[in-house]
């Protein structure tokens, strides 16, 4: 399954900004939408501090400058969105803070060694966020060190205890998706809400449990930013559910040459997301080189969909797994079109075609691709 390292990540993958005018709970429009956040960084006399908007397409994130242990950021927030503080020495390679920006005064207070514990005051919707939080650390401390585990399990080569750590994970996965829906239910007008739950179930998402939660909502949370990128994930969970025809793509292949999904009609067939750039995809790679190889004798083929922005990171990844199959991209990342159409949130992710081109079984990794591939060829 492997998907320990990508939700540990906690970024919401975001392709656009949602701006409809309307406040938090309320569903009433705002006349002003602008914010101030301010705030007081203990330990820190000078410096800068940086806030990544995951809501706004942009390469640069605001920065501000901290004097005397303070900095302020204003801007404009027609509904609250996500973003994070952190410090330009540490990126977003130590955890940042998250908080809501939305329209009126916000205050910070933190240190400068534990950013990530400061707390948020003057907003309704951080409150409610706190209210989550407190519950999730916990779990998240849990899995913190389950993330360590994995990658010295991997490091040793402890396939049995790799297994483990991903039960492991799996469970703490569950018990955090309950309490997101539990939150949820409690609180449908919360943009908080949609928040975590287009987070929670963006992997592999079931439309048998997302779509309730959804139907739940105030209005103005259905057709909030997060509102909308649940419903987006819905639909793209129902065209690809089980038993359903998979959707067509047409790509190119690292020579230019157009492929077709559909041109594998006949075989039964693995596509495969993934990328250059993820660890756990090339942790994954030498399973599914090891599936191609046993069964490729046997009508079974793999479709390669990468998320590569750079064509020569592109390949050279494909010649040093030894991925002798056909791959195909658009160098879009992200935003690629066949990632779309299948609502991709995180990777590595697949899908098993029959040879009608259904879809018969997903998300399946290590042993259980080596052992469901074994159910249909052997």
């Amino acid at each position: 399954m492997q998907k320990l390292i990508v939700v540990l990540a906690f970024v919401v993958t975001v392709y656009s900004c949602s701006n409809n005018g309307k406040s938090a709970g309320d569903g009433k429009t705002r006349g002003d939408s602008s914010f101030v956040l301010s705030g007081t960084i203990d330990g820190m006399d000078s410096g800068w501090i940086y806030l990544y908007n995951i809501q706004k397409d942009q390469e640069i994130p605001d920065s501000a400058k901290i004097v005397k242990g303070n900095f302020e950021f204003k801007g404009t927030a027609a509904e609250p969105q996500f973003a994070f503080l952190a410090f330009p020495e540490n990126g977003m390679r130590q955890k940042p803070l998250g908080l809501f920006l939305e329209s009126g005064k916000m205050n910070v207070t933190a240190s400068h060694d534990s950013l990530f514990k400061g707390k948020v005051s003057g907003s309704v919707t951080n409150d409610e966020y706190q209210k989550y939080y407190g519950k999730y650390e916990l779990i998240d401390e849990k899995q913190k060190k389950l993330y360590m585990q994995y990658q010295q399990a991997s490091m040793a080569g402890d396939m049995k205890q790799m297994e483990q750590v991903q039960n492991d994970f799996e469970a703490l996965e569950k018990e955090n998706k309950d309490l997101v829906v539990d939150f949820a239910k409690q609180n449908p007008g919360s943009y908080v809400s949609a928040f975590l739950v287009a987070q929670s179930f963006s992997y592999d998402a079931d439309p048998a449990e997302l779509e309730p939660l959804y139907k739940g909502f105030a209005e103005n949370i259905r057709t909030s930013h997060f509102g909308k990128n649940i419903k987006a994930t819905i639909d793209a969970s129902n065209k690809t559910a089980i038993g359903s025809v998979a959707p067509d793509f047409t790509l190119n292949d690292v020579n230019g040459k157009p492929v077709s999904l559909a041109s594998y009609k006949g075989k039964y067939i693995l596509v495969d997301f993934w990328a250059s750039w993820c660890g756990p995809c090339r942790q994954e790679n030498p399973t599914v080189v090891k599936a191609y190889n046993a069964y490729k004798a046997k009508g079974f083929d793999i479709l390669g969909v990468s998320l590569d922005e750079k064509k020569e990171n592109w390949e050279k990844a494909i010649q040093q797994d030894q991925l002798a199959w056909t791959h195909v991209s658009d160098l879009k990342g992200w935003q690629s079109d066949a990632a779309s159409l299948y609502g991709i949130k995180a990777i590595p992710m697949n899908y098993l075609l029959d040879k009608e081109g259904k879809i018969i079984a997903k998300s399946l990794r290590g042993e259980e691709l080596l052992k469901k591939l074994g159910e249909i060829l052997n």
